[in-house]
C-alpha cells in the first residue's frame, strides 16, 4: 500500500486506501457506534490493524475480546489502546483548550494500576458532564431529556461530544460542530474546564501498562520541539504524524519531526461517527506501507500477539 491519495484540507477524497487505524472512537466513550459494530466496518473498509482508543477507557477491547463473544472478522488484530485527554493547564504550556491528547497503544488491559487511574478519569469526565448539564440549563439550553437517564450510572467515559449531540436533538444546534462554536467549545458559554492527569501522568501510565505512549493530533509538534523533547524524557515514544484531518503538508512536517526527534509515526481516523459511516472518514485517512510497517514492529515489543 502506499499514499496514492490526498486527504483532508487537500481536496476531495477518494476511496481510501489504509489498512490500519490505531485511533478510533466508540460508544464505550464519544463515539456513536457499539464496538463490534465499529469493527465490522473498519474491517468492511479495509482495515487490519485497528485500536478502538476510547477515553480513558479499555472496555470496548475487554467486551470484543472476552470468553464467548463473537469472533472478530478474519484477518483483522485488535490492539488494546486508550486516549488520555491530559491536562496542561498550570503547565505555562498555552495550548488550546490546557490539554494534549495521548494515545496509549498495545497496553496490558490486565494492568490493575493502570485501570484504576483511568477510572479516576472516567469518573472526572462523569462529574465535568453533569456539571455541564446543569450549566446548560442554567444558560437556558436544557438538555436532559435529550439524554439516555442512566448515562451517569454507567462506566462509559462521558464527554461533550454526547451532550452536542443533545443539543442538536434538542433544536439548540445545527451539528455537532454548530454545538461546539456555540456553547461547548473553549471559552464559550457552556464550557468548563476538564481535571484529571497531567500528560506526563498520563505517559508514565501507559508506559507502566506496557504501551507505547504517542501524542495524539497535535499539528504544533514541529514547531514546539523542546517541549516534545521533554516529553520524551518522561517516556513519550510515539507522534500520530497521519491523523486524518491532516493534508500532505502537515504529514509531511509532522513526519519529519517524528523522524528527527526518533519518535515512533501512528496514524488513526479518530472517527468518532457524527458525519456518516465508518468508510467515509476511512477515505480521509493516509497510512503508508512503511508507517504500518514500523508501527507494527513497535507494537510487538509491547504486545506480543500483534506478531499473529
Amino acid at each position: 500500500m502506499s499514499a496514492r491519495h490526498t486527504a483532508g484540507v487537500d481536496g476531495p477524497p477518494v476511496p481510501g486506501t489504509a489498512v490500519a487505524d490505531v485511533h478510533a472512537h466508540s460508544k464505550r466513550s464519544d463515539g456513536v457506534l457499539e464496538p463490534l459494530e465499529l469493527v465490522r466496518q473498519a474491517h468492511a473498509a479495509g482495515i487490519r490493524l485497528f485500536a478502538i482508543a476510547d477515553h480513558d477507557n479499555l472496555a470496548a477491547y475487554r467486551e470484543l475480546t472476552a470468553p464467548g463473544a463473537e469472533p472478530l472478522p478474519d484477518g483483522l488484530e485488535l490492539v488494546p489502546a486508550v486516549e488520555i485527554n491530559a491536562v496542561t493547564r498550570g503547565l505555562g504550556l498555552d495550548l488550546a483548550e490546557g490539554e494534549l491528547h495521548v494515545l496509549g497503544l498495545g497496553v496490558d488491559p490486565g494492568n490493575g494500576v493502570f485501570e484504576a487511574a483511568l477510572a479516576a478519569q472516567r469518573g472526572a469526565r462523569r462529574a465535568r458532564f453533569a456539571a455541564t448539564v446543569a450549566r446548560l440549563r442554567e444558560i437556558g439550553v436544557p438538555v436532559a431529556d435529550h439524554l439516555d437517564p442512566t448515562i451517569l450510572d454507567s462506566d462509559d467515559a462521558l464527554g461533550r461530544p454526547t451532550l452536542a449531540r443533545a443539543l442538536v436533538a434538542a433544536g439548540y444546534a445545527e451539528s455537532v460542530e454548530d454545538a461546539f462554536g456555540q456553547f461547548l467549545g473553549h471559552g464559550r458559554p457552556g464550557y468548563l474546564p476538564r481535571t484529571g492527569m497531567s500528560p506526563v501522568e498520563a505517559i508514565r501510565a501507559i508506559r507502566t501498562a506496557g504501551g507505547l505512549a504517542s501524542l495524539a493530533h497535535f499539528p504544533e509538534a514541529p514547531a514546539r520541539l523542546p517541549l516534545m523533547r521533554e516529553l520524551m524524557e518522561e517516556g513519550l515514544d510515539g507522534l500520530e504524524t497521519h491523523h486524518r484531518s491532516f493534508g500532505a503538508e502537515t504529514r509531511a512536517a509532522m513526519s519529519a519531526a517524528a523522524d528527527h526527534l526518533g519518535l515512533v509515526e501512528t496514524g488513526g481516523s479518530d472517527y468518532h461517527g457524527d458525519l456518516g459511516p465508518y468508510a467515509e472518514t476511512h477515505a480521509l485517512l493516509v497510512m503508508p506501507d512503511d508507517l504500518v510497517s514500523s508501527l507494527r514492529e513497535a507494537l510487538v515489543t509491547r504486545w506480543p500477539s500483534a506478531r499473529r
